[in-house]
């Protein structure tokens, strides 16, 4: 089982790159990458190996997470390695994981190659194994992670925005900036402000 590839890119395609190794092997992989290329540029891809009597290939991620929730998607029933790879460039890997948590039958049906049926036995089999505790939970609000990041930008360290942070995930906010200002105004109690 091929778990990485590290090198260079040889050449690539829309739905593919050609990895140059160091030992002068090129690897195709099948990524549907969303930013551009440059040939010659030193690229990691985490990868998936699927073997079948036709053909072998590599699925390539550019996250561990990314990789590990293809390997949850591909084990839906009636869902392949291409349909899923196709999921992962259409939409993040937050977008992805919340639409799934949430059972946003609408936002996965959007999804090039998925249909009603298949939206819902994505949500049937993959909810609830896909977050496993609290951090996790807040790591998937891409606004509540978007105004954490805000907030370290504005000076704040890490543990004070931990210590605000369960707090902030309870609110029930509708955009990064309601959660700045709502992540501010809380600052500013524990400061006695």
């Amino acid at each position: 089982m091929i778990a990485f590839i590290k090198g260079t890119v040889y050449s690539f395609g829309v739905d593919h790159v050609i990895i140059e190794t160091p030992q002068g092997i090129g690897y195709k992989v099948f990524y549907n990458h969303s930013e551009p290329l440059t040939l010659g540029q030193p690229i990691l891809l985490f990868t998936y190996q699927q073997i079948r009597e036709d053909a072998h290939m590599l699925f390539g991620f550019q996250k561990k997470q990314e990789l590990e929730l293809f390997e949850k998607l591909i084990t839906v029933k009636g869902l392949g390695p291409k349909t899923a790879i196709g999921i992962l460039t259409a939409a993040s890997y937050t977008q992805v994981v919340n639409a799934i948590e949430q059972g946003e039958l609408a936002f996965l049906k959007k999804m090039p190659g998925i249909g009603a049926k298949t939206a819902q036995q994505i949500i049937l089999d993959l909810k609830g194994k896909l977050v496993h505790d609290e951090d996790q939970v807040s790591m998937v609000n891409t606004d509540l992670q978007d105004a954490i990041e805000a907030l370290k930008a504005l000076g704040y360290k890490s543990n004070e925005i931990q210590s605000i942070s369960k707090t902030l995930q309870g609110m029930n906010c509708h955009s990064t900036d309601e959660y700045i200002k709502q992540g501010l105004q809380l600052m500013l109690k524990r400061k006695g402000g």
